[in-house]
């Protein structure tokens, strides 16, 4: 039986996380109730007790203090049996719980009248849920079907960012903090943080910045996502993060029997993972390994594990295209048709994945990253996307983008031969060159930059 207690009318438990996002980062732990009890009397809890009722599929227990203190009363509570019960009562025959009692200044009097006042009450039924991804920070962060992306920052990485990785490595952790402050005030939802690096003792850095973090409300309102090749690493995150967490990664790399582990603990810390196309024989490049790997990991992780199929993100592999290699034309094609499969046939599952490898032959030219970002996006959510470790700021609007630049960018993406002008001469050298010739060159003309940013 897990309790909270809301202490004041912001509706935030002692920690502060709102009721819901208190309740997403237990409800792993299937308790047989959930419920609120103390601080506040019964009348000040009501509309928090309302919300819980609706949004658990247990039972709610609510027990609370026979009204607010007051130093004043000779019991140090105003209430008597008849009011605390005849609110009580009123929670009840509102459908809002199923299990009654009292919490300060209540006594042997205020409990038997409860009893009294509710012995001819039905209890609470128990709604179905829908299902959901359900995470939290401070505040929750529902993902399910008909929900919009989710925009996973990805600046917190040392591997990903020179810049985060010279501020840690100088234990410069509070400026360290104002880039993950500025992802989320960028639109980050979940916030990815790694401290894969050789120079570091991951492990510790992990902990110190996570710590530091929770210590921030506006950056520990939202998620947390854990990134590490180290499950070490792994397991020292989720020992520090309150909330309901994305455990980034686990996968079949190493035998099924490490993988159904760092399973197993996952689900019993309360983590959702991420779930790379990665088994014994190597990472999936196309669509049947990409397909094939992530049915064998739903199947051993629903099946054997009894892991929720909702709290499973796979993630197929984005890989750099128009390389010049032409093994690497389809990559953009072959991750978003996995995932238009996956969504169809793996049952809650969701799909993530680090959206700027996709544009990693052009590196050092932003405005056509940003321009690949975001018509990779375009195709990619709409064939049932999730989530993607993205910078938010290096992402556009898949309609403003130049005409000319985007039908090049889409050629390369869905591999496709290269859309010519219609009035171009049957003699034109322009009609030799490949789809990927055409974006390099055209790439080339961009103003460099990317999107101008505004302050106000």
């Amino acid at each position: 039986m897990i309790s909270g207690t809301v202490t004041d009318a912001s509706g935030r438990i002692l920690s502060g996380q709102t009721v819901e996002a208190f309740w997403n980062s237990v409800r792993h732990a299937k308790p047989i109730t959930i419920g609120l009890n103390c601080a506040l009397g019964a009348t000040l809890m009501r509309p928090y007790v309302k919300e819980l009722s609706k949004i658990c599929d247990t039972f709610v227990c609510v027990y609370p203090n026979a009204g607010l203190p007051n130093p004043m009363s000779d019991t140090g509570f105003d209430e008597t049996p008849e009011i605390t019960a005849s609110l009580v009562k009123e929670f009840a025959e509102a459908g809002f719980m199923n299990i009654a009692g009292g919490c300060c200044g209540t006594t042997p009097d205020h409990i038997a009248a409860i009893a009294q006042a509710l012995q001819d009450t039905p209890p609470r039924q128990v709604p179905a849920i829908p299902v959901k991804l359900r995470l939290s920070g401070l505040e929750p962060l529902n993902v399910g079907e008909g929900d919009l992306f989710v925009n996973v920052g990805e600046r917190t990485n040392v591997t990903g960012s020179k810049a985060f990785a010279r501020l840690i490595l100088n234990a410069q952790y509070d400026e360290a903090l104002s880039v993950a402050r500025q992802q989320v005030e960028n639109g980050a939802q979940i916030v990815d943080v790694n401290m894969d690096e050789a120079m570091l003792d991951s492990k510790a850095a992990m902990v110190r910045f996570l710590n530091l973090m929770a210590s921030e409300p506006d950056i520990s309102r939202v998620p947390v996502m854990i990134d590490s090749s180290k499950w070490e690493v792994i397991e020292a995150g989720l020992k520090c993060v309150q909330g309901k967490a994305v455990v980034n990664s686990i996968s079949m790399k190493e035998g099924l029997d490490e993988f159904k582990r760092q399973a197993r603990l996952c689900k019993r810390y309360g983590a959702a993972v991420v779930v790379m196309a990665f088994d014994e024989k190597g990472q999936a490049d196309t669509f049947a390994r990409k397909t094939e790997i992530c049915e064998r990991a739903y199947r051993i992780l629903v099946d054997e594990v009894g892991f929720p199929p909702e709290d499973i993100v796979f993630d197929p592999n984005i890989f750099a295209i128009a390389t010049g290699i032409e093994e690497h034309d389809n990559y953009g094609v072959d991750f978003i048709e996995a995932t238009r499969w996956i969504r169809q046939n793996l049952p809650h599952a969701h799909i993530s994945g680090g959206v700027s490898n996709v544009s990693f032959s052009f590196r050092g030219n932003e405005a056509a990253r940003e321009a690949i970002h975001t018509v990779f996006l375009y195709h990619a959510i709409a064939a049932g996307m999730t989530m993607g470790i993205v910078n938010a700021g290096m992402v556009g609007v898949y309609d403003n983008l130049d005409p000319g630049l985007r039908t090049r960018v889409e050629d390369i993406i869905l591999n496709r031969p290269p859309t010519l002008p219609a009035d171009l001469s049957a003699d034109s050298p322009e009609r030799e060159k490949t789809t990927t010739e055409r974006m390099i060159e055209f790439a080339a003309t961009l103003v460099q930059g990317g999107k101008k940013k505004e302050e106000t």
